[in-house]
């Protein structure tokens, strides 16, 4: 008996937004017996490693490395700047600032949200009432994801710090870079961010079970004045560190920091403002292809406006169940894995099945963008889901414009 052929053999494809496509020199360099933590390479190499960190987050001040993912970070940032008491101002613009918020009630601090919804970014005006009315500047830290994952939208942080100055507020500015370092455009000096945490998996390009909180001497300032910080979460002896072991509280992640070494040369060889400008140009394509195909049928942006989605993933719906099935058929049937839609609707609820999201972040290149567009296309014609014509040839206009 003849089996039917399956187009899904050779090098599955994983555009979920993070972790992300791990290059084979990130791999290949931490494929490696266990090295010697107490002397030698591994050891020598810090100082440049966490130098070449801050050179992507664009700041001359202080990084510390745990070993965790996005939810540690957002743990040891806020434990050492913020007491059980102090009032924190999250704003909310999808499922990730909820976490952290959540995060922050888990450790005692008093939290606020300015919630503006899954389809939306912070509303700068808003935010600029709610600073003029704290007169007695209760709030100790106002928190902002840059991009939030779930939403795919993307905030103005330079004009968070903005309004903080003109209000003459000293809350420290913490920002959340999970999806966003080393895709898009984040100056953490220039744009005034006192707290920036991120993880290795996604532009990064390592993967999961590393993550950073990079601060600036306000923020230490403000961890000085804490009666006791955790003494694992405590960032001082990791950003200051006179030998080896307090880099990550104990044993490091020494094959992670292979790779993140790796990683960091890719970026760097590359240059930053090429990296920022790579990811942009393949949004483009990714938004051109996703406009074509909502010409008809029921596909829809999350995000309307261009100016204010992420260059790392788009977030998309899709009348229910239809969303689910095309992550279905392209994932048995071509090996291309799409991401789920993420805090929209309940994993219980019908609508559920409504969204998926596409990852177009870190390691990833035009061919790679143009084959995950066609697996899209060829899942939708499979599928006879209504979708407008064109869209390969929109996607491919912008790379070759590029």
């Amino acid at each position: 008996m003849t089996k039917q052929s399956k187009l899904a053999q050779g090098r599955s494809y994983l555009a979920i937004p993070g972790p992300s496509v791990m290059p084979d020199a990130v791999l290949s360099a931490m494929h490696r017996a266990a090295p010697n933590i107490y002397e030698g390479e591994l050891v020598e190499m810090m100082p440049a490693l966490a130098a070449d960190l801050k050179r992507v987050a664009r700041t001359d001040r202080h990084v510390a490395m745990y070993i965790s993912n996005g939810h540690g970070a957002w743990e040891a940032a806020l434990s050492n700047v913020i007491a059980p008491g102090d009032r924190v101002l999250v704003l909310a613009t999808g499922r990730f600032g909820h976490g952290w918020a959540e995060m922050a009630t888990g450790l005692g601090a008093e939290v606020e949200i300015l919630d503006f919804g899954r389809n939306a970014p912070i509303d700068l005006a808003q935010v600029a009432e709610r600073l003029k009315a704290d007169t007695g500047h209760q709030i100790k830290a106002v928190m902002a994801v840059h991009v939030d994952t779930s939403s795919s939208v993307r905030n103005d942080v330079p004009g968070l710090r903005r309004l903080l100055d003109e209000a003459g507020h000293p809350a420290l500015l913490m920002a959340d870079c999970i999806a966003s370092l080393g895709c898009e455009r984040f100056e953490m000096d220039a744009w005034g961010v006192d707290v920036m945490v991120t993880a290795s998996q996604k532009g990064l390009m390592v993967p999961p079970g590393m993550a950073f909180v990079f601060f600036n001497d306000r923020a230490e300032e403000a961890r000085a004045r804490l009666p006791r910080v955790s003494r694992y979460w405590d960032w001082s002896p990791r950003a200051h560190a006179e030998e080896f072991y307090q880099y990550h509280g104990g044993t490091a992640p020494t094959h992670h920091l292979y790779g993140l070494r790796a990683a960091l040369d890719m970026i760097h060889e590359e240059g930053i403002e090429q990296v920022w400008q790579r990811h942009a140009t393949l949004a483009r394509a990714v938004w051109a292809a996703c406009e074509a195909w909502s010409a008809e049928g029921s596909l829809r942006f999350n995000i309307e406006d261009r100016a204010l989605r992420s260059h790392a993933v788009t977030a998309l719906r899709l009348q229910a169940p239809h969303a689910t099935e095309v992550r279905d058929w392209v994932q048995s049937n071509l090996g291309l894995t799409l991401g789920v839609g993420l805090g929209m609707a309940l994993p219980g609820e019908a609508a559920w099945h409504g969204f998926f999201r596409l990852g177009h972040m870190g390691h990833v290149n035009g061919h790679m963008v143009m084959g995950l567009l066609g697996g899209i296309e060829a899942g939708l014609c499979a599928l006879k889901i209504d979708h407008g014509p064109g869209a390969l040839q929109a996607a491919a206009e912008v790379i070759g414009g590029a």
